[in-house]
């Protein structure tokens, strides 16, 4: 009787061990694959969770887990279609910028490192179309519902100013005005795009 308990857990273990080989052949099998007809292209531009390390790195220590998806308690944690790493689309789901970041506490890699504060966070940059901005017209959804008091009204121009040290790219504007607009006058430009790396200061 003595025996049972560890031949349990030497089976549990074996049989996620299988579990995930076969996880990973499946992935490699189907990620080359041809779309199917009709099927759109992977969007590319997603953000990544707050405090991810720059991107190369990033790869190799994400091992697709899932878990930080999991932590999230609003759901705003996807999977990138091409190499199933956690992505965060702003227009579907932003991240609302938890005060604890259980998605960071989840990641056992380091793929998240924690972050001081979430003025630390930096997933990208708000970037304003003037074009389809309403903002001269008397919309400022955005400016009341952006956490790091970011966005405000520059009446002189009557157009919308972000504040490049106080946005966090956490893309709560972006989704707020899908919801007002339209057109999406302010979108999130990827933290990827902007630098090479995200900065941790402030631990």
């Amino acid at each position: 009787m003595a025996s049972e308990p560890q031949y349990g857990r030497r089976q549990f273990l074996k049989d996620s061990l299988i579990s995930v080989a076969r996880a990973a052949h499946e992935f490699v099998k189907h990620k080359d694959a041809p779309r199917e007809k009709g099927e759109p292209p992977p969007r590319m531009d997603w953000l990544r969770p707050p405090g991810a390390i720059e991107e190369a790195i990033f790869l190799e220590r994400c091992t697709r887990c899932g878990d930080c998806a999991k932590a999230c308690p609003y759901g705003s944690i996807e999977f990138d279609r091409q190499n199933g790493t956690p992505v965060v689309f702003p227009d579907q789901i932003p991240c609302y910028l938890c005060e604890d970041f259980p998605c960071i506490t989840a990641c056992s890699t380091d793929a998240l490192l924690p972050l001081a504060g979430r003025e630390y966070v930096k997933m990208g940059q708000a970037v304003v179309a003037h074009g389809d901005c309403t903002a001269g017209q008397g919309c400022h959804a955005c400016v009341s519902k952006c956490p790091m008091d970011a966005l405000q009204m520059d009446f002189k121009s009557m157009r919308l100013v972000v504040s490049s040290d106080r946005c966090v790219g956490c893309g709560i504007c972006e989704s707020v005005c899908k919801t007002v607009n339209d057109r999406i006058a302010i979108k999130v430009s990827p933290a990827r795009w902007l630098t090479k790396g995200c900065s941790h200061a402030g631990l």
